[in-house]
């Protein structure tokens, strides 16, 4: 049974590192391609662009005096430790395991950033007119590969909950 955990452990953490080399990957041929504030129109409603985001989430403290780069990163750490504790602890979790999969990937790619940079470099920007009353000319927050990750494994951590409670576990 142990030798089954480990594999599963492996799997999930390499499901995390995949996505933490396409993170950094793709973040380096965007500083090495753009300058801060370039923008390259992609479709009528997706730009690449190079933007910095020294917050959280949204910029969230992102004018804040600089504490907050390793107040992040500290969360960010905290939370990679407890993600590989809970791979451990479920490992036949599967949509469970693969969604602390993504986050511990996605959390890792930006503690990286904040470490190297003191900032987390985006540069996916995605907007539509409709989004105007929201954001600025319609223009979702750029985000980068790591925060889709976390993103798309929340959603992930959700459906699992959902689907879990719906049986009765």
């Amino acid at each position: 049974m142990a030798q089954s955990n480990n594999y599963s452990l492996r799997l999930w953490l390499g499901i995390a590192l995949v996505v933490l080399l396409a993170d950094q990957f793709t973040k380096v041929l965007i500083v090495g391609s753009f300058q801060l504030g370039d923008s390259q129109t992609v479709t009528s409603f997706f730009n690449l662009v190079r933007v910095h985001n020294s917050g959280a989430a949204f910029s969230f403290l992102s004018s804040a005096s600089g504490w907050q780069r390793w107040f992040f990163t500290a969360i960010g750490l905290g939370a990679a430790g407890f993600i590989v504790y809970l791979l451990r602890s479920h490992p036949g979790q599967k949509l469970f395991c693969f969604a602390l999969a993504l986050v511990l990937g996605g959390a890792v790619g930006n503690v990286i950033d904040r470490l190297l940079y003191g900032h987390v470099i985006d540069f996916l920007d995605v907007h539509w007119d409709w989004l105007s009353p929201v954001f600025y000319e319609g223009h979702f927050p750029a985000f980068n590969i790591a925060d889709s990750a976390i993103s798309v494994g929340t959603v992930c951590l959700l459906l699992d909950e959902l689907i879990r409670v719906r049986r009765g576990a």
